[in-house]
């Protein structure tokens, strides 16, 4: 795999968190390790398919912990690594930000 060089810390963070579910899936690990099923339903409106693609991704990066118990029925927990831990720690500013303009991006017309 090649490295990837970037232009300027923005430009690596944006890689690492972007898309639409990345920055929603820290978030939903932000409180405790969870299950797939409980991160599915707390994730709205992501697919499974998407969900585990963007945990194996973060998983990648280093973002996400995948912990296997071996056991009947098979249990896996995903929780947030330190690193991962210091993203959502980044992103913290920038969700009360969402929360605080909410209401004037939703009047935003869109195509």
């Amino acid at each position: 795999m090649k490295k990837r060089e970037y232009n300027c810390g923005l430009d690596a963070a944006v890689d690492v968190v972007g898309g639409k579910w990345k920055a929603l899936i820290l978030w939903a690990l932000h409180a405790a390790p969870r299950r797939f099923g409980d991160l599915h339903r707390n994730v709205q409106g992501i697919s499974e398919k998407m969900l585990i693609q963007q945990l194996r991704e973060m998983e990648s990066y280093g973002l996400v912990h995948r912990e296997v118990y071996h056991q009947v029925p098979p249990k896996v927990e995903y929780s947030l690594t330190d690193f991962g831990v210091s993203l959502n720690t980044a992103l913290i500013p920038l969700g009360e930000w969402g929360e605080r303009h909410m209401a004037t991006i939703e009047a935003i017309p869109r195509d």
